[in-house]
């Protein structure tokens, strides 16, 4: 059954504070070499799997399996999780939040195109001053960036807009999620034992990415694949350029990072930008 309009404004809102809250658990771990980024990514994606399977197992009704997704799926997830992970190894923040979101936009917004979605002007308007927010917000910190690290983010972004497109089909957002998680698992063990030269970890490392698999990925991505039911493609990828706000608010609760007028600046063109994008859609 399709989401009503409340329901999807209050998915979307939580699925964005979990992604945001990801960013700040990276930036924890990996950036106070707390863990290895091949460690961090094998602990979040387990972690995910394991509470996923739990809950789904726990819901599940009728016979219906309790593990979903495809392996499809989950190769996007894995993709997008490992090359996040490392890409942020070379990349600052700014310049890693520019590449990484402008590749969801392209990606999200051209398979949107292809398969006959119109936006109307104004979201076009609202997705360019939402875009234009993000670029203001991160040129600061933006720095001539690695060409290695360019690649992995860029792909990471690619992933992570077909991953979200693939969801917005799904009849099941737990079952599916709790399985593109489980497949996910084999490739990341895989990953890491080619890495296992390179393994250090810590009691902290392991913490955040276990908060970051189990909560703020498992239990958002069930939420953002239940949200995806009622959010056009080109939607969909708008909302998503909340999340660096999102995440720097988060820095200053969390990191003791400063409130700038920048960031305020920042936030109104990027939530009015979504606003608009948004109202448009509903208003036609």
């Amino acid at each position: 059954m399709k989401p009503s309009s409340l329901q999807v404004v209050l998915l979307t809102t939580l699925a964005m504070i979990a992604f945001a809250s990801n960013s700040v658990l990276n930036r924890l771990a990996l950036g106070q070499g707390a863990i290895d980024a091949a460690s961090y990514t094998t602990v979040r994606l387990t972690s995910g799997a394991v509470v996923l399977f739990a809950l789904a197992t726990l819901q599940r009704k009728n016979g219906h399996p309790a593990l979903r997704g495809s392996w499809i799926s989950a190769a996007f997830l894995f993709l997008y999780a490992i090359t996040f992970s490392f890409a942020y190894l070379s990349l600052s923040a700014g310049t890693g939040a520019l590449i990484l979101f402008g590749s969801v936009q392209i990606t999200m917004i051209v398979i949107a195109l292809r398969s006959g979605e119109r936006p109307h002007l104004l979201e076009w308007v609202g997705l360019l001053l939402a875009s234009g927010g993000l670029v203001y917000l991160v040129f600061p910190g933006l720095t001539a960036p690695s060409p290695l690290g360019s690649a992995l983010m860029t792909i990471a972004g690619i992933a992570w807009g077909l991953y979200s497109i693939r969801g917005r089909g799904s009849q099941d957002p737990l079952g599916d999620t709790a399985g593109n998680f489980a497949f996910a698992v084999p490739m990341i063990l895989l990953v890491l034992l080619v890495s296992s030269r390179n393994v250090h970890v810590s009691a902290n490392g392991i913490l955040y990415a276990t908060i970051s698999g189990a909560i703020s990925s498992g239990v958002g991505y069930v939420i953002w694949y239940a949200a995806l039911r009622g959010l056009t493609a080109t939607r969909a990828a708008t909302v998503q350029l909340s999340v660096p706000v999102l995440a720097a608010w988060g820095g200053i609760v969390f990191l003791s990072e400063t409130v700038s007028v920048r960031l305020l600046i920042a936030g109104v063109l990027i939530l009015g930008g979504i606003a608009l994008a948004v109202s448009s859609r509903a208003k036609a």
